[in-house]
């Protein structure tokens, strides 16, 4: 990694770790209305692992649900990079996709991301070629009805991996855990890292 990655990692980890230093407040009804300024961001543990796994693909196209602030955009971004692929990163509200852009640039990643701001499944459905990586980081209640509109847009070999999967008493997630579980050609492991990913790979071409 070079040095404008690291640094632009090094000031996430530094938000991060600022915000976990204050009381957590979340907005009303526990949803985003569009002024959450709260990273909810991975760990780094699982930055790293996104990033190894989809420096293994060739040329991949990585779709990503969920750029909040940016932060493991820059690990998709930067193996992207590395492996000759490109990332189209969605996020509902446009701040939170400017700020990324914005940190994107900084990296020098901004050439290997398109960013999408919009509703997440709908903007699924305008894709108009298939995907090698996803990743799900989304409200988990749109777990499944993603994972409904990407799973005919996967390629031969793709590479599925969602967040929180080990967070307790969330209904949404073990949902999707069962309907990736249930669709035919998907082969799943769940990783102790961060809060709970499961890694799914799609082996029907």
């Amino acid at each position: 990694m070079d040095a404008r990655v690291t640094e632009v990692l090094e000031l996430y980890h530094a938000r991060m770790q600022e915000e976990r230093s204050r009381p957590r407040v979340e907005p009303r009804g526990g949803r985003d209305g569009g002024s959450d300024q709260r990273m909810r961001a991975v760990s780094p543990e699982t930055g790293q692992l996104l990033n190894i796994l989809v420096k293994s693909l060739a040329a991949p196209v990585i779709l990503e649900l969920g750029t909040s602030f940016g932060y493991s955009g820059i690990w998709l971004a930067e193996a992207a990079r590395a492996s000759g692929g490109q990332l189209i990163t969605m996020e509902l509200h446009g701040y939170k996709s400017q700020y990324a852009e914005e940190m994107a640039m900084r990296a020098g990643l901004a050439d290997w991301i398109d960013f999408r701001v919009g509703d997440a499944v709908q903007l699924i459905a305008g894709l108009t070629g298939k995907v090698d990586f996803v990743f799900v980081d989304l409200w988990k209640d749109l777990y499944v009805p993603c994972l409904k509109a990407f799973y005919g847009k996967l390629n031969g070999g793709a590479v599925v991996v969602a967040d929180n999967m080990l967070m307790p008493g969330t209904e949404d997630v073990r949902a999707y855990g069962r309907a990736i579980r249930a669709l035919p050609g998907i082969q799943s492991v769940l990783l102790p890292v961060g809060t709970g990913i499961k890694v799914s790979r799609y082996e029907v071409g």
